[in-house]
Formats: structure tokens, C-alpha cells, sequence
């Protein structure tokens, strides 16, 4: 594979595993408007097109969009004050981000998730890790559209064949075909190298070690 000048990172299942405090913020809406609590397993399914899609699915088929967006509105809210309590980088993501960074690489991250929440994690976790990091932004249409990807490119001045776009889930390579870029499936993220291989991902890495090996 070709030595690219920009690695973009989506941020859930790739570099952080958020799914404890995502699942635990889920129940608390669900609990809270009088619906059942999902399993951890369940949640790991409904992840990664926003929190509204995210209440959106965990709720019953046929949810009037009143409810739907009860549930949506104390997800948000309450994931807003709870996303630090069980969410951890992935074992050796940091240095692996650390070493790109060392051989001029450069770095950034794009996620559905609210770019407040991205700016607050990446900087707690990944602190000077990253070039540049994005998430929902108002007048950008979330992932897997491009406009955030578009947004990052025209931001650093990079162009879209020397960048890579680095996910777990069909979202993340949808967004890769949509920006016309290539893409790497992390397998240790929320969806598993089976899904990735049923969703056509040709290139996988199962460690972040063969993530550095197949960036560098």
C-alpha cells in the first residue's frame, strides 16, 4: 500500500471504545421514556450514524417521531455529561497514531458524533495526537457523505489520493467509496473482521501493530 500524507480516523470502534458509556446512555433514554433496556451486543448493532439514528433504532418499530425524539434529546443530554466514565483508547492505538505522526504522516479524525464530544475526547485522550478532528457540525451532512472528509482535506490542503480513511463499520467504508479514498476496516472496533469481510473490505487490520505495518 502507498505512503499516504493523511490518515483520518473515525473516533467510535476505531480509536475509542465507547460502546459501555454509549449502551449506558441508551438504556438511561429508553428507561426514562418507558421502554426496555438493550443489551450491550444490541447497541453494538445501532452505533454509528449519529445519536438521533441511534434512538431512532433502539426504539420499537413504528415509534411515533415524538418519542423518538424524547428519547433522542435525554440520549444526547445525558451522553453529554456521562461519555468519560467507561470509554478508553484501544491498547495501542495512542502510539500507533504517536508513530505516523513521526514519519510525517499526518493525522485527523471525522465522526458522526457531536463535534463537541469529538473536540472534548480527542483532547483528553489523544492529547496533540491529532492535525485536525471533525464531528456533526451544522451544514455538513454526516458520514457516510463526504462533507466532513471534504471539509478536513480543504482544511489541511491535502488531496483526497494521498489521504486514507481508517473505520470499523460499513459507515466508515461507505464513507471511504463516497470520498473516493482508501480504506482500512479495523477489526477490534464495534463490528468485527467477519462484518467487514461480508461487507467487501478488502484490506483489515486486526491490531493496531498491523495497522502501522500496512500504513508505513
Amino acid at each position: 500500500m502507498k505512503k499516504y500524507k493523511l490518515a483520518i480516523f473515525d473516533m467510535d470502534g476505531t480509536i475509542l471504545d465507547t460502546l459501555g458509556d454509549l449502551t449506558d446512555s441508551t438504556n438511561y433514554a429508553l428507561r426514562k421514556n418507558g421502554f426496555s433496556e438493550l443489551t450491550l451486543d444490541y447497541v453494538r448493532n445501532i452505533v454509528g450514524n449519529g445519536l438521533y439514528m441511534e434512538a431512532k433504532r433502539a426504539t420499537p418499530e413504528g415509534t411515533d417521531e415524538e418519542t423518538v425524539m424524547a428519547v433522542y434529546n435525554d440520549l444526547f443530554t445525558y451522553y453529554k455529561d456521562h461519555n468519560e466514565i467507561k470509554t478508553r483508547p484501544y491498547d495501542g492505538i495512542t502510539d500507533v497514531i504517536k508513530k505516523l505522526k513521526a514519519e510525517g504522516i499526518k493525522t485527523a479524525v471525522v465522526s458522526n458524533k457531536a463535534d463537541i464530544g469529538v473536540q472534548k475526547l480527542a483532547e483528553k485522550y489523544f492529547t496533540d495526537c491529532f492535525d485536525c478532528a471533525m464531528g456533526e457540525t451544522k451544514g455538513f451532512a454526516l458520514k457516510p457523505e463526504r462533507d466532513m472528509v471534504d471539509e478536513i482535506l480543504n482544511r489541511m490542503g491535502i488531496k483526497t489520493e494521498d489521504a486514507v480513511y481508517i473505520g470499523d463499520s460499513n459507515v466508515d467504508m461507505e464513507t471511504a467509496i463516497n470520498s473516493e479514498m482508501d480504506f482500512i476496516g479495523v477489526s477490534w472496533g464495534f463490528r468485527g473482521r467477519k462484518k467487514l469481510e461480508e461487507y467487501g473490505v478488502k484490506t483489515i487490520a486486526d491490531t493496531p501493530e498491523d495497522l502501522l505495518k500496512i500504513l508505513l
